[in-house]
């Protein structure tokens, strides 16, 4: 499989042209393919979204203002796919597309909605026949539409249902399929080899994180905090999840670790994961 870093690890290393120069060199450097670009890290972005990417411990950083395709040229590094909002897909398909093809992907990736009501039936419904109308229109002009998780639709609708069950099944699969994400899955306590089988080709990408701690000292008690995680220093079964991605079918997977980064660095974070996949590329 191909690896790639999503770019949201990068904000804090792409402060000038310069820094995400060097930044992109190490990456290369480290073995990676390339990058999974945000539509909003690329452009300037609004006020509301730097608040609430800072919010989160990983803010967008000043790559609105920098030409990526001469980077990325620059470094080597290719683009697996490029995420955008399902709102600007709606209104403006054929500008999203078009970027899309500019930096050499036919994927596009819509993340989990924000303040959107998972538990409601008729509302995942007409989530699933929203992104069929845009992954209809970007298929007429080249691109595959993904849709991608976080934990959130794993809330159940009634018994044996849940949110992701509905995207899943109501989702029409020659025009959107799915970039699945384990460490959301496992976080919300399900068991995401169950869910990969159960996605089976429609996952085309992987999204690639560990879980656990980084114990400092003795632990008092058995209760550790848990968190994002280097590659192969947590506590999942990336191994058994490596095997069925790869029975899938899936070529690519993409690491995105969340700020709890060793010495609070994502290049040296993201360096350390290189191990671990390296050797499974091997």
């Amino acid at each position: 499989m191909k690896t790639y870093v999503q770019q949201i690890m990068l904000g804090t290393v792409t402060g000038s042209e310069s820094q995400a120069r060097e930044t992109l060199q190490r990456i290369k450097g480290t073995g990676y393919d390339g990058l999974e670009l945000n539509r909003f890290m690329i452009h300037p972005s609004s006020m509301m979204v730097r608040l609430m990417t800072r919010a989160a411990g990983m803010p967008t950083g000043k790559g609105g203002g920098m030409d990526w395709h001469v980077l990325l040229t620059e470094a080597g590094l290719s683009v697996v796919s490029l995420h955008a909002d399902l709102g600007s897909l709606e209104r403006e398909a054929d500008m999203v597309a078009e970027e899309a093809k500019s930096y050499g992907t036919n994927k596009v990736v819509i993340t989990g909605m924000y303040r959107f009501d998972y538990s409601d039936e008729a509302t995942v419904r007409e989530l699933a026949q929203r992104l069929n109308k845009v992954g209809e229109t970007l298929k007429a002009k080249g691109i595959d539409l993904l849709y991608h998780n976080h934990n959130v639709e794993l809330l159940p609708i009634k018994p044996g249902l849940r949110a992701y069950d509905i995207l899943i099944a109501d989702t029409d699969p020659t025009c959107v399929n799915f970039e699945f994400d384990s460490y959301w899955f496992t976080d919300g306590g399900a068991d995401a080899k169950l869910w990969i089988k159960k996605l089976g080709s429609r996952m085309k990408l992987w999204h690639i994180n560990d879980r656990g701690s980084r114990q400092a000292g003795p632990a008092m008690t058995p209760i550790l905090k848990v968190d994002s995680m280097e590659l192969g220093t947590g506590n999942m079964d990336l191994d058994g999840l490596w095997e069925i991605a790869a029975e899938n079918g899936v070529e690519s997977v993409v690491l995105e670790s969340h700020k709890n980064w060793i010495d609070k660095d994502p290049v040296k974070s993201l360096e350390l994961s290189a191990k671990w996949l390296n050797a499974r590329k091997e």
